[in-house]
C-alpha cells in the first residue's frame, strides 16, 4: 500500500510517498481502508521534530474509513463497520491504517466517512474546550483566535450554542465571512490592527464594556499569548491549546496575579479522551449535532497522498480555512 512518511525532521519537503506492506491486525487491532485522513498541526509538529517522534514515521493521527480486518480479542467492531479515530494508529496518511480497536468510534449512518475524518480530532478538541476545560455558559464573552480555522469554526459554533457571545480574530475578508457565518458576534481583523493604531486588547475591551472576556481560546501560541492575557477580565482564563506560531517562551507566573488573578491552562486531547466512555460521549454529541443540522463541518481542501507536502505548506502558511484532508 502507499503511505506518506516523514523521512527525517524538517519542513514539508521531508514527506515522501512510499510503498509499505499491507497491514495485518495484531490482537486488539483493526485494519481500516482509509476514506480520508485529517491534517492537523500535531502532524507538522511531529514532522518538524518539535514533538519527539521516531524517524521515519508514517504521518497522521486522525482518519476514518471502513473496517476490512479484525484482530483477535476485538469486541464490538466488525468488518464493514465505518469508524473514525483520533489516536491509536500507526499513521493515517495511508491507504490502509492499523488502529487500536479501543480507539475507534462508530460513525453513524448519515455521516459520510469524509465528514467524520474532518470532524473528530478538531471537533473533540472544541468539545472538551467548551464543555470541560472552561465550561462556557450563557452570558460569557469568549475570544477565539484563528476563527476561520478548523478548530475555530467548530469552537465558535459550540460556544454560541452554549449561550456565549463570541469574538474571533481572522486575517482576510473570506475568513471573516466564514467566522461570522459560524456565529461570531464580532470579528477582529488582525491584518488591519496597524492601520487602526490599536492593539487587540484595547479592541476587545471596547467590545466588552471595558471588562475583557471571560475566556480566551488560543491555539496560535507565541504570536498571540501576550495579547490573549491582556484581553481577559479579572479572574479570566487563558486556554492555550496549541502553538501554530511557535511555543510560548517561559514567563513569570506573577504576571497572572498582576493582570487580574488570571488562570492559565494547557490542555491536550489525550487527557480528555483517556477513558473510552468519555471518548464515545464526545464523539456521539458531535455526530448528533451534525445529524441534527446544528453543527456545520467545513472541508476547506482535499489533497491526494502525493500532495501531502502541499497540504502541510498550506496549513502552516495559514492559507487554509476549515478542515484539510488527505484523501487516498
Amino acid at each position: 500500500m502507499r503511505a506518506v512518511q516523514a523521512t527525517r525532521p524538517g519542513g514539508p519537503e521531508v514527506l515522501a510517498v512510499v510503498d509499505l506492506p499491507d497491514p495485518v491486525p495484531e490482537p486488539e487491532q483493526v485494519v481500516v481502508e482509509v476514506a480520508a485522513a485529517g491534517v492537523n498541526f500535531i502532524d507538522t509538529y511531529r514532522r518538524s521534530g518539535r514533538y519527539t517522534t521516531p524517524f521515519p514515521h508514517v504521518v497522521g493521527a486522525e482518519g476514518a474509513g471502513t473496517v476490512v480486518a479484525v484482530g483477535d480479542d476485538v469486541e464490538g467492531v466488525r468488518v464493514g463497520d465505518v469508524v473514525g479515530w483520533v489516536a491509536g494508529s500507526e499513521g493515517s496518511y495511508v491507504e490502509r491504517a492499523r488502529v487500536l480497536a479501543e480507539q475507534v468510534v462508530p460513525v453513524p449512518d448519515g455521516v459520510p466517512a469524509e465528514i467524520a475524518a474532518a470532524l473528530l480530532l478538531q471537533g473533540i478538541t472544541a468539545h472538551y474546550l467548551v464543555r470541560s476545560t472552561f465550561v462556557v455558559r450563557p452570558g460569557h464573552d469568549v475570544l477565539v483566535h484563528a476563527g476561520a480555522g478548523g478548530v475555530g469554526l467548530l469552537l465558535t459554533q459550540l460556544a454560541v450554542a452554549a449561550g456565549a457571545r463570541v469574538i474571533t480574530t481572522v486575517s482576510t475578508d473570506a475568513k471573516e465571512a466564514l467566522s461570522r457565518a459560524a456565529g461570531a458576534a464580532d470579528v477582529v481583523r488582525y491584518d488591519r490592527m496597524a492601520d487602526l493604531g490599536r492593539e487587540l486588547p484595547a479592541v476587545v475591551r471596547d467590545l466588552t464594556g471595558g471588562h475583557g472576556v471571560h475566556v480566551v481560546y488560543d491555539g496560535v501560541g507565541a504570536a498571540t499569548f501576550d495579547g490573549s492575557l491582556a484581553s481577559l477580565r479579572r479572574r479570566g482564563t487563558l486556554v492555550l491549546f496549541g502553538g501554530a506560531s511557535g511555543p510560548v517562551p517561559p514567563f513569570d507566573p506573577m504576571r497572572l496575579e498582576a493582570e487580574g488573578s488570571l488562570y492559565l491552562t494547557r490542555p491536550t486531547i489525550r487527557h480528555y479522551t483517556a477513558d473510552r466512555d468519555e471518548l464515545l460521549w464526545r464523539a456521539r454529541e458531535l455526530f448528533d449535532a451534525v445529524l441534527a443540522g446544528r453543527l456545520d463541518v467545513r472541508v476547506g481542501a482535499r489533497y491526494p497522498l502525493a500532495e501531502a507536502a502541499e497540504a502541510h505548506r498550506a496549513l502552516e502558511g495559514r492559507a487554509t480555512t476549515g478542515k484539510v484532508l488527505v484523501v487516498p
